[in-house]
């Protein structure tokens, strides 16, 4: 007579378990203190909501200005829907390779077995890098702005120049960036979505209340340009826009997931998701609402009309409150894979954690880590501009081609199924998308560089 097998979900969970425990012997020092699977779906909604619901939104009024109302709110709409697919397809892909016995706690582990050796070291990994290091830059780079703003605000005549600014925001990273792992955010990360839901819900009150006084700007929706400035201007806005559903740190999310992980992630872009429809779309339709394509680069800066305040003064200060204490959370957040490679790099799995061999080491690699990104955003602060170019050489392909390739080659589709011509149709079209936009992007740098100069009070 045969005996009763075991249930799948207690297999699943018995095989993760198993895989755990031999990942965990063989796991380096970056993979061990860093990036902790400890964490439960909710926590991986946290980390992914404050990677993506981030400071950056509040420039979809200014995409809009190059795109209208109809192309703008479609594009605003396909974002979410190829994101939110994309990041599915690569949390399934994770849970996949964890089942058979090698859990990926990192992007370039996947593309390294999947794609090959060389694509994970020369392609994958300094793309990451670039990308997330970047993105530590831009939230030191606009911290300060926010901090200068407050303080032009309560004294319109002071002195301080942006790049003090700039360093008194590194300061605040470089105590943040101490904190041990990625999983340690957890509870940063809670108040970072009550944040930018915070600052969101402010910047569309603002819109709504100047939009509707007898101080509006005149709205005027018009795509100004000529043909040729309004092409380029299009696809920078759709590099905006990419970049503002970026991520680029999916598998080291879910890395902090404990295990079993099937069905968590999925769980956890659900609550992300709830997130960036309610900020996303309020943010961009409000702001193009009230200042057409008179909206800013950051739509903060429409809330004052040559220096005097279109809302209570009060209401600036808070909205650039929340964002200063925002960035600093999404700062810390995409220091995460810089810090692997660092604990990877100059620390010692077989120490404990908080050893002196492994504590030293930390604190002077990541507050250099800091203080080199810090200076990087004090000496340009048009970085908006190379991040643009970052974005499209970077988000584009670790969120939009990557994730459908992946699963292409991981699951291999049927090639009469919709799903492989879907995947296949996704990552042609993002990819010459973000050849253009990269062009754009440079296009934009050239435009520009009469006004660059370093440490520059912009």
């Amino acid at each position: 007579m045969s005996t009763l097998r075991p249930s799948s979900v207690a297999v699943h969970e018995e095989e993760d378990a198993k895989v755990a425990a031999l990942n965990h012997q063989d796991l380096d020092a970056g993979a061990l203190f860093v990036l902790k699977s400890k964490g439960s779906w909710v926590h991986c909604g946290y980390h992914l909501t404050t990677s993506i619901v981030a400071p950056p939104l509040l420039s979809l009024p200014y995409a809009f200005t190059f795109l209208g109302w109809t192309a703008g709110i479609l594009c605003l709409v396909i974002g979410a829907l190829v994101t939110f697919y994309s990041y599915n397809l690569i949390s399934l892909v994770l849970e996949h390779h964890a089942q058979l016995g090698h859990r990926h706690l990192r992007f370039r582990d996947m593309a390294h077995d999947i794609l090959g050796p060389k694509w994970g070291r020369y392609f994958v990994g300094p793309i990451q890098f670039m990308v997330c290091y970047g993105a530590v830059v831009a939230c030191t780079l606009l911290g300060g702005q926010c901090m200068k703003a407050i303080y032009l605000l309560s004294n319109p005549n002071g002195t301080m120049k942006l790049y003090e600014f700039v360093v008194i925001f590194g300061c605040f990273m470089l105590i943040l960036a101490q904190i041990p792992s990625f999983h340690s955010l957890r509870y940063i990360n809670l108040i970072s979505l009550v944040l930018c839901i915070a600052y969101s819900a402010c910047a569309t009150a603002a819109s709504v209340h100047i939009g509707s006084s007898s101080k509006a700007p005149e709205k005027d929706y018009s795509l100004t340009g000529n043909s040729e400035d309004r092409i380029f201007g299009m696809f920078n806005a759709i590099a905006i826009i990419a970049t503002t559903y970026g991520n680029g740190i999916i598998p080291e999310i879910q890395a902090t997931i404990a295990p079993p992980v099937k069905g968590k992630m999925f769980k956890a872009l659900c609550v992300c998701y709830t997130v960036v429809t309610v900020t996303f779309f309020s943010v961009a339709i409000s702001g193009y609402w009230a200042f057409g394509n008179k909206a800013e680069g950051l739509i903060l800066t429409n809330f004052l009309d040559n220096g005097n305040p279109l809302v209570p003064k009060w209401f600036i200060l808070m909205t650039n409150v929340f964002t200063i204490l925002q960035l600093s959370a999404v700062g810390v957040v995409y220091l995460q894979p810089t810090n692997e490679v660092l604990e990877r790099t100059f620390g010692d799995a077989r120490s404990a954690e908080f050893s002196g061999r492994n504590a030293v080491p930390r604190l002077i690699s990541r507050s250099l880590s800091v203080v080199i990104s810090t200076t990087i955003a004090a000496m340009l602060p048009f970085f908006g501009d190379i991040n643009a170019v970052i974005g499209a050489f970077g988000f584009m392909p670790l969120d939009f081609i990557l994730p459908v390739v992946f699963f292409n080659l991981t699951f291999k589709p049927s090639k009469k199924s919709p799903i492989f011509w879907l995947n296949i149709i996704i990552a042609v079209v993002f990819s010459i998308l973000g050849a253009i936009a990269a062009i754009a992007a440079v296009r934009q740098i050239s435009l520009d560089a009469k006004n660059y100069r370093l440490f520059a009070d912009v």
